[in-house]
């Protein structure tokens, strides 16, 4: 019987994270394709950015002219919710599956599954974990990481950021909680109480020993064995188009043009998916 195997992505370009959405997107779009047939963790972070959901308005969740001021660009996500804030003491976690048969209640899946693999790892480090407000995952009564996911392309994909030692003031006078969900009844209060892992862990633990908690919970959730590997050729060559074509654009980023509207770029995503899928 055949191990079963994780895929890990070590891969990050802190100091451009348009390069980071984009290979998000390239990577959803390559397991789409069935160019990778393994579950993929992807870990990776932005040295500073405002990253925010691709359908929700800036001005309500981002105090622009402070971030202007900060030289602290603002990057649209392709999976929806709301802004949160990334420098280098945020990890982000990326979890990419083609499910091999259909699933009920896919969206249920990934947050009653896949976000999973994220709770394993922090109780490997002596914490209780717990979901709220359905993507939100809280340590004694605070926030510490925060997901969006979709469906696209017919994959389960999950995303979040993990606050380890985030520079919180920065990121309170940045960040804007947007004026209809101070009247959500079903949105609790915890969804704007942040804290990082740090103040809640009796030692100092390192980056690099989070990150291997996190591999091992998700090895642990897909009864799976972990191996490095790095970008494709395909992977890179789609995210490079993804990032001129989409997420360099200020239509993009800042007017909010759903991912729809970018046609012309999907008559050059899908001839270099189909090369791939030829080249077999």
């Amino acid at each position: 019987m055949a191990v079963k195997r994780l895929r890990v992505l070590l891969f990050e370009t802190p100091e451009n994270p348009w390069f980071n959405m984009a290979f998000e997107e390239a990577l959803a779009r390559v397991v789409s394709a069935g160019a990778v047939r393994d579950p993929c963790l992807r870990i990776w972070r932005n040295k500073e950015a405002i990253v925010i959901g691709y359908m929700r308005n800036i001005e309500d969740e981002v105090n622009i002219e402070l971030a202007s001021k900060w030289g602290i660009p603002i990057v649209r996500r392709f999976t929806g919710g709301g802004a949160v804030y990334h420098d280098l003491g945020n990890l982000n976690y990326t979890i990419v599956v083609k499910p091999e048969k259909k699933i009920e209640k896919p969206i249920n899946y990934i947050y009653s599954k896949l976000l999973n693999g994220i709770l394993l790892a922090l109780r490997k480090l002596g914490l209780k974990p717990y979901v709220e407000n359905v993507n939100d995952i809280v340590v004694n009564d605070r926030k510490v990481s925060g997901t969006a996911a979709t469906l696209f392309w017919n994959i389960t994909f999950l995303h979040g950021s993990l606050l380890i030692n985030a520079d919180l003031e920065k990121l309170k006078a940045l960040l804007k909680i947007p004026p209809k969900w101070k009247y959500v009844e079903k949105v609790s209060p915890v969804k704007y109480k942040v804290a990082n892992l740090s103040s809640f862990l009796k030692e100092n633990i390192s980056m690099k020993e989070i990150i291997e908690n996190i591999i091992s919970g998700y090895e642990e959730l897909f009864g799976a064995e972990a191996y490095l590997d790095k970008p494709s050729n395909l992977e890179m060559e789609l995210a490079n188009l993804l990032l001129k074509e989409r997420y360099m654009k200020r239509s993009w980023n800042i007017m909010k043009y759903s991912i729809w509207e970018y046609k012309n770029l999907e008559n050059k995503v899908q001839p270099l998916l189909e090369s791939y899928r030829f080249s077999k």
